[in-house]
């Protein structure tokens, strides 16, 4: 619903007289504010009150909270907690040289985990959210919302009104934080890198999601080559493909469903983890206790040297899936995550690689197999049984981690229009793409078939992992400068022991560039063309209907011409511009001079926001004169709302059309009553003491003709718009066809004409993004040359 104190001081157009200087005040005793007037709704769509986070992130009792911490370990952990399988044979994939080298790989294994998971992401990054959704997109919308640093077209000036913004005044209590704010805000080549740099970590998840189902499918059937022989390469290689397959065929079911189903399993796996390591620790060599000391790291490396650096490739696997962490947090909240990783992932993982290291110390030849070579005989099957199981779920992680953050990226316009499945009612945040689930599904079958062996994915997958969370620590220096505004000592030494960790881990994956490291750059690359493509022709198209919009006298003199009549009937005509009306509307009316009785402009736009309560969806406002009947709608939508009603979404625009009309006359009848009020206090302010019963009931009669006329106005107007409503409504849509301009460079033409085209020819058209009923769409072309 339209705010009254915000409809009263910027509906008017320039025509209106100007406030009077007795403003009205509204219920509460204030009076409306006064804003600069724009031939926009920005002021108004920018207009959120309160702060509105997830449903279940700001007061979510016990109860719910640990079952979702229950339903967290089902989805989130399955990647991270399947690295045993392959750390150390992709760590020793030449053999362990020196006995005490697995002491050294064991320490690095505990710190890692300790900083990088535990500390970083589950009390550091976790924090970090925008409203209860993670993601790298998730901490750009923070970033644009403190800092104007966005491109992003529905960022406008006007939006730093919006109070979950929270756009604080320079201070001198503010000190480097304030200097690196302006120094972001006032570089424009420092917004694209941000941009670039989070359409990339975006790019990197989508490979992610590709590579970790490979690798952990192949490493849990490759099991079966340890106890039989007659298992062939081969056959591993289709059993694993046949599973993938499954598993990218229940991801329509929801990640509720999924989570519920999966859950117990992995809670199993991680048991046996935890058992098998603790037996193993006790029965082979409990001494590897002393890898605590962080010493054994050093004389890992003063053994080693080069060896030693270009290991940390494989010791970084044991990490992998720490990003589902953060951009899984939309299916669930903070506290559940942090109580399923301190209670179950982080001690089970301590435990399963300690006791691995403990059966390494006496049989160093086996680390190539490590995992089931450490396995008690009598309990082989069953834990084989169990890994299959886990490796299947393990890909759950990232392919969830993977639509939430795609969803976040479409809402901001930074990519292609695909269906996204809200496939939970009662948990906000769990989405389900089809058309990205096909694309990995078929990626994951693909790099199985051509890679066939987990040392080799292994190579490729340590870069898509390392750099998409050194992305994230660059992200949170700026959250905890920018937002935060925590002492640059402390951002120091978030740097020194975090963001160094990474770097070096960083360095040394991309030393396998060549032995597979190239895949997940590849992938990267082809979605950051996708993205970058689909976000600059959507920027270049805002641009363009900005500087081509309908003013206010372009419109009248539509309406008046004598060639154009008026026809029964409501006609909703959609346009993702919120300056004005769209430059679509005069071809239209100069082609087909008919207009219907009632013409509502509704123009959709997402904010860099999660969520937008509903009942402050639609904003309006009227066009002069009001015998036009001419009306422009904003809809707001956070980047994790759907863009489906529960209602039809034509009968909810006219209830709050409606609704609007009825506030807009309460608001004039109250102005002109305090302005009559005035006049006459005035006139009769030279008669003191003169107060009759006559003058009372001529005030009341006068008050109560004005108010029937108001009434009697408002009834017509009411009824001007249910007839229209009744009469048919008509959806007309843009369908605007890109080219370049003439004088356009050769890169320019091959992007617009040729990229972003195809892309838009084979996807999803607006109308089945918002549901239009097809039997009553008017599509109206028009030729756009950016």
């Amino acid at each position: 619903m339209a705010s009254v104190e915000m409809e009263n001081s910027n509906r008017r157009s320039g025509e209106e007289e100007a406030a009077d200087h007795s403003s009205p005040k509204d219920l509460n005793g204030r009076k409306p504010q006064k804003l600069r007037r724009y031939d926009s709704l920005d002021v108004e769509s920018a207009k959120v009150k309160g702060h509105h986070g997830h449903g279940f992130q700001q007061a979510a009792s016990w109860g719910v909270i640990l079952q979702l911490a229950f339903q967290s370990i089902g989805v989130v952990y399955g990647d991270i907690g399947t690295s045993p399988l392959y750390v150390y044979a992709s760590t020793f994939p030449n053999g362990i040289k020196h006995k005490d080298d697995v002491i050294g790989v064991l320490s690095l294994i505990y710190y890692t985990l300790t900083l990088l998971p535990l500390v970083k992401y589950v009390f550091i990054v976790l924090r970090a959210n925008d409203n209860g959704n993670g993601g790298t997109f998730a901490l750009y919308s923070l970033l644009c919302r403190h800092a104007k640093v966005g491109l992003i077209p529905n960022q406008q000036a006007e939006d730093k009104e919006v109070s979950n913004y929270r756009l604080e005044l320079p201070s001198t209590s503010l000190g480097w934080s304030s200097k690196v704010k302006s120094a972001l805000e006032n570089s424009r080549a420092a917004k694209f890198v941000m941009l670039f740099v989070t359409m990339l970590a975006t790019s990197l998840v989508i490979g992610d999601g590709i590579l970790t189902p490979c690798i952990s499918v192949l490493s849990a059937v490759g099991g079966i080559k340890a106890a039989t022989p007659a298992m062939t390469e081969a056959r591993v290689v289709w059993i694993s493909v046949a599973i993938l397959i499954f598993l990218f065929s229940v991801q329509r079911f929801g990640t509720d469903k999924v989570g519920y189903t999966f859950a117990p399993i992995i809670c199993v796996w991680f048991a046996i983890n935890a058992s098998i390591g603790l037996f193993n620790f006790i029965t082979y060599d409990p001494t590897v206790i002393k890898a605590i000391n962080p010493w054994n790291i050093v004389e890992y490396f003063r053994r080693n040297g080069k060896d030693a650096w270009v290991s940390l490739g494989g010791v970084v696997l044991c990490i992998t899936g720490t990003e589902a962490l953060f951009a899984d947090l939309g299916h669930f909240t903070v506290r559940s995550i942090q109580i399923s990783t301190c209670t179950v992932t982080y001690p089970a993982l301590i435990l399963a690689y300690s006791g691995q290291a403990a059966y390494l110390r006496q049989h160093p030849w086996d680390v190539g197999t490590a995992f089931y070579k450490a396995v008690p005989k009598p309990v082989y099957w069953p834990v084989f049984a169990v890994a299959v199981l886990a490796a299947i779920i393990a890909s759950q992680a990232m392919i969830s981690g993977t639509f939430s953050i795609l969803q976040q990226s479409l809402s901001l316009g930074c990519f292609p229009r695909v269906k996204v499945v809200h496939t939970s009612a009662k948990y906000e945040g769990q989405v389900y793409i089809p058309e990205v689930n096909f694309i990995l599904m078929f990626a994951c079958v693909c790099v199985t078939l051509a890679f066939r062996t987990t040392e080799k994915i292994g190579n490729a997958y340590g870069i898509a992992v390392v750099f998409a969370e050194t992305i994230t620590s660059s992200f949170m220096v700026l959250v905890m400068t920018v937002i935060w505004k925590k002492h640059f000592l402390l951002v120091i030494t978030y740097i020194v022991v975090i963001m160094s960790v990474e770097i070096t881990y960083l360095s040394s994956v991309l030393y396998k560039f060549t032995h597979g490291g190239y895949l997940p750059l590849a992938f990267a690359t082809v979605a950051m063309m996708i993205m970058y493509t689909w976000n600059y022709v959507y920027r270049q198209k805002y641009y363009y209907e900005v500087d081509h919009k309908v003013s206010s006298d372009q419109l009248r003199e539509i309406a008046s011409q004598s060639n154009l009549c008026r026809i029964p009937g409501l006609s909703i005509f959609y346009s993702e511009l919120v300056h004005g009306i769209p430059p679509i509307f005069e071809h239209y009316a100069s082609n087909i001079p008919a207009l219907h009785a009632v013409l509502i402009f509704v123009s959709f736009k997402s904010l860099p926001i999660a969520k937008i309560p509903p009942e402050e969806r639609f904003l309006f406002r009227r066009v002069q004169p009001k015998e036009l009947y001419v009306f422009r709608c904003v809809v707001r939508y956070g980047y994790t709302d759907m863009h489906q009603e529960e209602e039809p979404f034509e009968r909810l625009l006219v209830e709050r059309v409606v609704e609007f009309i009825k506030e807009q006359y309460w608001m004039d009848s109250l102005t002109q009553k305090v302005k009559q009020d005035s006049i006459e206090t005035e006139a009769e302010g030279y008669e003191d003491g003169i107060n009759n019963s006559g003058d009372d009931a001529r005030d009341e009669t006068r008050q109560s003709e004005r108010q029937g006329i108001s009434n009697e106005e408002l009834e017509k107007e009411i009824e001007v718009v249910d007839k229209a409503y009744r009469a048919g409504a008509v959806h007309l849509m843009g369908e605007t066809e890109v080219v370049a301009g003439k004088g356009a460079s050769l890169g320019k033409k091959i992007l617009i004409n040729y990229g972003y085209n195809f892309l838009k020819k084979n996807l999803r058209q607006s109308d089945k993004m918002f549901d239009v009923p097809r039997r009553r769409l008017l599509k109206v072309g028009m030729t756009y040359e950016l």
